[in-house]
């Protein structure tokens, strides 16, 4: 089977402030009933409506602290709160970022029924649950920021049912004994799990960089990612300008994309100037990197595992 897919969709794609055709910052992660939002602009509620992605957020991670990554926070939580929702909500940020959340949260004179906690997040700490994990790491916006790489753990090897059955393994816990790497007895024979279990196989990753200009820490985050999502404000013609203010060139995370030897790569955060037409930035990054597309709010991705028999970087037996 497929498995289990993630789906990214765009909420919002344009840089700074929004146009006619793209709403600010905001970008969905809907995996196995898990919803998380990365970075929420302003509006975002209203693209979730508008996209069908329904409010039923778990968490929501923030880049930074700029205004179009965040002011859509405060509608979101009211309007989860008026539709009931009882479960937390956690809060995820840079260094640095608990006073402006905690602003953003109590803007208004309405309470917020839920509990809302807010965490910063060092470069290189992870987050773990059992069954992929996601890390933040360094960006350069010229403020506290962070990017967030979400990595699936590689999953253990298709376990040969049938041979088992054929080896005389009775089925219940040896089975899984087996499946997990653990050598079984039966019948004072010794069986070993690479007789029945074949190699592991790949999790995926996705990386977010949020704003920054082009770094080594991308291109060491994103290494082999199956999707990176990396802003590109500008085009090379600004390369002056996107350098001043700290963001990057379509060209720029072409070539973190290149580097880091992803699978695929979808530029955001674009300037209005290319909004309605931002086919410069694709030419620019193609030119570099074959397989990207500049994203357009609402555009959703799924992410499906790898087939089987590609092996997985240093998994060694996982």
């Amino acid at each position: 089977g497929r498995g289990i897919v993630i789906r990214v969709v765009f909420l919002g794609t344009a840089a700074s402030r929004p146009t006619v055709g793209r709403n600010v910052s905001a970008v969905l992660v809907q995996r196995l009933g898990e919803t998380l939002l990365f970075d929420c602009g302003e509006g975002t509620q209203r693209q979730m409506m508008r996209y069908g992605t329904g409010f039923t957020v778990n968490d929501i991670f923030f880049t930074h602290m700029h205004a179009d990554h965040l002011l859509g926070l405060p509608g979101l939580l009211r309007t989860m709160g008026l539709q009931g929702r009882e479960e937390p909500m956690d809060l995820f940020g840079p260094p640095g970022s608990t006073r402006v959340l905690k602003d953003a949260i109590h803007l208004g004179v309405d309470r917020i029924q839920f509990p809302v906690e807010i965490r910063e997040l060092q470069p290189g700490q992870s987050l773990g649950d059992d069954d992929y994990e996601i890390m933040a790491f360094k960006v350069r916006h010229g403020t506290s920021a962070i990017g967030y790489r979400l990595k699936e753990f590689p999953r253990l090897g298709r376990f040969d049912v049938d041979l088992a059955r054929e080896l005389g393994i009775p089925e219940g816990p040896l089975f899984g004994q087996l499946h997990r790497g653990e050598s079984v007895e039966v019948d004072g024979r010794t069986i070993h799990p690479e007789e029945l279990v074949g190699p592991a196989r790949p999790g995926r990753t996705l990386v977010y960089t949020g704003d920054t200009r082009p770094t080594r820490e991308t291109v060491e985050a994103a290494a082999g990612a199956d999707l990176l999502i990396h802003e590109a404000t500008f085009s090379l013609e600004d390369a002056a300008r996107a350098h001043e203010t700290f963001h990057s060139t379509a060209h720029g995370a072409a070539e973190i994309a290149l580097e880091a030897g992803v699978d695929a790569l979808v530029l955001t955060h674009v300037s209005a100037r290319y909004s309605e037409n931002p086919a410069p930035l694709l030419k620019e990054a193609r030119e570099v990197f074959a397989n990207t597309e500049v994203a357009r709010d609402g555009l959703s991705l799924e992410i499906a595992y790898k087939p089987d028999g590609v092996e997985v970087p240093n998994a060694s037996g996982a």
